[in-house]
Parts: C-alpha cells; sequence; structure tokens
C-alpha cells in the first residue's frame, strides 16, 4: 500500500534524521512519477527535509526560504496528507510551528511528522530498525557527517556523468 521509498524517507526522518538522504530518496521517486511537476507533494516532503538540514546547520535564511516553498506545496495538497498517512491539521500546525522557531532565533529541535495510520507507522518503524536507529531520537547534532554531508559526500560518479555528458555534447558538435 505505501510505496518503500516513502517509508525510507520517513524511516530517515524520524530515526536516522538524515534529511540529505531523505531528499535524495524522495528525489528518485518524484522524478519517476511526476518530474515536470514541481508542486507534487513529494516535492513539498522533499522541500521540508531539505529546511530541516539547513535549520540544523544554522543557515536559518535556507531554511526559511526551502519552508516556505515546502508549505505553499503541502497547503495546497493538504487533502492529500491522509493518503500519505499523515495528519492534515496537525501538518500543517506543525509548519507554522517550525516557521515561528526559526524565525525566533530557537535552536534546531527534531520534529515527527504525524502518521496517523498504524500500518505506516509500523513499516516505518521497522525500516528504522533496520537501518540501526530508533523511531522518534533526537538528532545527533555532534556527528558532523550527518550535519554536513552535502559537503562530504564522494561525488566521483557525479562528476564523471557530467564529464561523459560534456564528451558526448562536444562530438556531436563536431
Amino acid at each position: 500500500m505505501y510505496d518503500q521509498a516513502y517509508i525510507d524517507y520517513l524511516a530517515h526522518f524520524h530515526g536516522t534524521r538524515d534529511y540529505f538522504e531523505c531528499h535524495e530518496l524522495l528525489e528518485e521517486r518524484w522524478k519517476e512519477e511526476t518530474p515536470l511537476d514541481k508542486q507534487s507533494l513529494w516535492v513539498g516532503l522533499i522541500q521540508l527535509s531539505v529546511s530541516l538540514y539547513h535549520y540544523r546547520r544554522g543557515n536559518t535564511s535556507g531554511a526559511l526560504r526551502t519552508l516556505a516553498k515546502a508549505n505553499d506545496i503541502i497547503q495546497s495538497k493538504q487533502d492529500h496528507l491522509d493518503s500519505y498517512g499523515l495528519d492534515q491539521k496537525r501538518t500543517l500546525s506543525l509548519l507554522e510551528t517550525l516557521e515561528n522557531k526559526i524565525n525566533k532565533g530557537e535552536d534546531y529541535q527534531s520534529i515527527e511528522l504525524p502518521i496517523i495510520h498504524d500500518q505506516l507507522l509500523s513499516l516505518v518503524k521497522k525500516r528504522c530498525e533496520e537501518l540501526g536507529s530508533s523511531y522518534g531520537v533526537p538528532s545527533d547534532i555532534e556527528n558532523e557527517h550527518l550535519i554536513h554531508r552535502h559537503s562530504m559526500r564522494d561525488r566521483t560518479e557525479v562528476i564523471e556523468e557530467r564529464e561523459a555528458e560534456l564528451r558526448k555534447r562536444k562530438e556531436k558538435k563536431n
């Protein structure tokens, strides 16, 4: 009933607190389903995780900017939240509370999306265990790799792919 990428997203969101991985997981899922729909609920959830990634790193302007985008999408798609196993009213309230905390300069604290479907919650908790984490644990703010993952990741594959594309374009021109 639930998409595995979404279960994985929720497990990382609530367990490992790896918001960068949340972004990666749902970006792939979004591109498979509706890559041209930048107002997809998938995109709203991606932007929420990116906002939390920035917030935890102390980048409040980036956090607020991406949270505003996430909020716009999630509000416009709020009628779909139940089918994603999320409580509509509590999700919207959570986004408002998060924005207020960031605006007030409060320190980052982990949040939990209000999952209302017992089956989904059970699948997410099981996936957390498989990932070696526990559901609902706070983010490890001492973990440099988790906090600064975007700048510490191995980009060799991405760079090689870009170089290959560049070579193909040059060959076409010649």
